[in-house]
This record gives structure tokens, C-alpha cells and sequence, in this order.
């Protein structure tokens, strides 16, 4: 199988044959979650540390289920209340890490940049969960498989990705992949929150909800990061709602087999109506939610199989 990387830090490192081969593992992993048994032995002996320095249910759960279905110790560190608190620096918790042998780190940091600075001082294959306003590379891929799955390929699409891009690492690293797989996107929102200078990147950037969306084969919405945002980025969540809230009105303007997405939590209301959100002809919010296990899986079997050659390699040259 295809796939090069020591480490899962972003999107923009991946090749597109690594993306195919890594989904493609994916869904073989569908396959055995929705089995009786549920279990696999690729993570046998090694073990998992999960470091969350940003609280997300969702992910960690997601990640701890991946390993656990593989057969890794798994441990969850409490990194709110961890010494980094009281001014341990990165470094001295990548020192600390070491001496416990770990094999898989997978790591969400709200700062940019500071997965890759742990994974150039620490001895295991590390999995970026999410840094700052930088990427979330697993989201994008669970993405990529739900889109795969649904529409039958990843290719030549037309995806429109609805909202606060300026502040989403999910829309960062779902641009990037999808670029690599040939598709044609469109980004929808406020000018304070899809700026212009996105347009260099290849997207077609729309402040009109329903122009945006004409005749798109994917409408990925993407909730207000209030968390990241330092002023008034929008007059109202009432307004903002009225025009870029999706809508029955506004998904008329997409295909009318179009899917809807949406990487959670969601803010019914304010960037999506429930009734969509809920439509099981059109959202395939839940089946993210069951890729993303699958992904994760997929993930820790390719880096723990390079992990597993480096090492056997090392002690041959030994």
C-alpha cells in the first residue's frame, strides 16, 4: 500500500495516492466496524497516547474507539490539568513522553504549528487532531470518504464549503484534499469571514448563498468559531442565519441530489436549519460521525506499519 509518512500532521503533505490508499483502508475498516465483532489486531502491543490541549468530545472518542478496535493500550491524558499548566514548556512535555514509549501520539494544540514541533522531539508516529487555525487532516479525510461513498467517486465534484472559513483548520485542510483530487470548489460566505485572498488558492469565492451554491454536487457548512474570533464578525446570528443559514430555500439553488455535511457540533439555527440537518435523503452528517472512526483506524494501521519497518530496520543496521 502507498502510503510514505512517518507522521499525520496535515493534508498538505500527502500525496494523492496516499489519500486513495489511505481511504481505501478506510473502507475496509467500514466494513469490519459493522460487524459483529468490531475488532481488529493492526495496533497489537503498541500504545496510543491521546493529548487533548483543547477540550473535543467528539474527536478524542473517536480516536480512543479507533485504537482500542485495533488493539492498542490506550490512555487519555488530562491535559487541562496536566503540567503545562503550571509552565511546563512543550518540549519538556515531549522529554516526558519519551521516557513512557509511547508508539502512536495523536495530539489536538490550540496553537499552529505546535503538533509538528512535538513530532520533531518525540520517538513514535504522531497524528495531528487539530492545531490552531493550521489543519484538522483527519476530518478532511473522513470528508473525502463520506463524499467518495455517497457520490461514488472524489473526483470533478463541484463542493461548496458554507461559512466562518477564516477561522475553520477543517476548511484549510478539506481545500487542500480536495484540490489534490481534482475537484472544483467554491467557498460561500461574509467577506469578514471568507476573505478575498482565498481566491488565490483556486476556490471561487461567493458572498451570495444561493449563486454559491447553483447546480453544486456537495454543500459542506461549517459552524462560527466564536472561540477564535477577536471582534465582530458578524452584525447578528439572526442575520446571519437569514443569509447564509442553510435552508430548504437555499439548498433548492444545489443539485437535487446533493448531500449535506457538516463536521459538528452544529448550531441549529444559526448555520443550519434542523430539518436539514436531519433529512436522511440529503445529510450525511451521522455517516461523517462513523467515518471518522473508520479513517482513524485506517490512519494508525499505515503509521504504525512504517513505525514497525523503521524500527525493524534500525535494529538491523544495529
Amino acid at each position: 500500500m502507498s502510503f510514505r509518512q512517518n507522521h499525520l500532521l496535515g493534508i498538505e503533505q500527502l500525496a494523492p495516492d496516499e489519500i486513495t490508499t489511505l481511504l481505501d483502508l478506510s473502507d475496509e475498516y467500514v466494513t469490519l466496524n459493522r460487524s459483529a465483532e468490531k475488532h481488529g489486531d493492526a495496533l497489537n502491543g503498541l500504545t496510543q497516547i491521546n493529548m487533548f490541549f483543547e477540550n473535543s468530545t467528539r474527536t478524542q472518542a473517536s480516536f480512543e474507539l479507533a485504537g482500542k478496535r485495533l488493539g492498542a493500550d490506550v490512555m487519555n491524558m488530562a491535559m487541562q490539568a496536566s503540567s503545562i499548566k503550571k509552565g511546563e514548556t512543550l518540549i519538556d512535555t515531549a522529554m516526558t513522553l519519551n521516557a513512557m514509549h509511547p508508539d502512536l501520539l495523536v495530539v489536538r494544540h490550540p496553537h499552529s504549528g505546535a503538533v509538528d514541533l512535538l513530532s520533531q522531539k518525540v520517538n513514535c508516529a504522531v497524528l495531528n487532531a487539530g492545531d490552531g487555525r493550521h489543519e484538522h487532516p483527519t476530518q478532511a479525510l473522513l470528508d473525502a470518504l463520506t463524499i467518495r461513498r455517497t457520490k461514488g467517486r472524489l473526483h470533478r465534484l463541484n463542493i461548496a464549503i458554507c461559512g466562518d472559513i477564516a477561522h475553520s483548520r477543517v476548511a484549510r485542510s478539506n481545500m487542500l484534499l480536495l484540490h489534490k483530487m481534482e475537484n472544483r470548489i467554491r467557498l460561500i460566505g461574509p467577506p469578514t469571514l471568507v476573505p478575498s485572498a482565498f481566491a488565490e488558492l483556486g476556490c471561487e469565492v461567493y458572498e451570495n448563498m444561493e449563486e454559491g451554491l447553483k447546480d453544486v454536487d456537495v454543500v459542506m457548512m461549517l459552524r462560527l468559531q466564536k472561540e477564535r474570533m477577536d471582534g465582530g464578525f458578524i452584525p447578528s446570528e439572526r442575520e446571519y442565519y437569514h443569509l447564509y443559514g442553510l435552508d430548504a430555500e437555499k439548498l433548492a439553488h444545489a443539485k437535487e441530489d446533493a448531500i449535506v455535511m457538516h463536521p459538528g457540533p452544529m448550531n441549529r439555527g444559526v448555520e443550519i436549519d434542523g430539518s436539514i440537518a436531519d433529512d436522511i435523503n440529503r445529510s450525511v452528517i451521522q455517516d461523517q460521525v462513523e467515518m471518522g472512526v473508520a479513517v482513524r483506524m485506517a490512519a494508525m494501521d499505515l503509521l504504525a506499519r512504517n513505525l514497525r519497518a523503521r524500527r525493524a530496520a534500525a535494529a538491523d543496521a544495529a
